[in-house]
């Protein structure tokens, strides 16, 4: 699945709305009730942490395996291997989980 798709799905979850800016993959986020606001999950750890929070996902660090897992919806889960970046990896955790339940709407 392309990040575009992961966004979309993610939003679809947590109940944004998202127009797309350009062909990369930063979407900007409408909500009625504030300003234009950047939305990135999958680079912003601010944007990762609120959409965990929000959709009740919780998230374990194994550094000794060198991976991250999210789970969400009762004992589901999304394992993404750290690499060189152990942020960028929780984060797509993250996003791959709430795309997940966004799916199932």
């Amino acid at each position: 699945m392309s990040d575009r798709e992961l966004l979309e799905k993610a939003a679809k979850a947590a109940g944004i709305e998202l127009e797309w800016v350009g062909e990369g993959s930063m979407a900007s986020c409408f909500d009625p009730a504030s300003e234009q606001e950047w939305w990135n999950p999958l680079g912003d750890d601010g944007d990762a942490f609120r959409l965990a929070v929000k959709l009740g996902i919780q998230v374990c660090w194994h550094a000794s395996l060198g991976y991250a897992t999210a789970y969400y919806d009762y004992g589901s889960a999304k394992r993404e291997e750290y690499g060189a970046d152990p942020y960028a990896a929780t984060r797509r955790a993250i996003v791959r989980a709430a795309a997940s339940l966004g799916e199932k709407m």
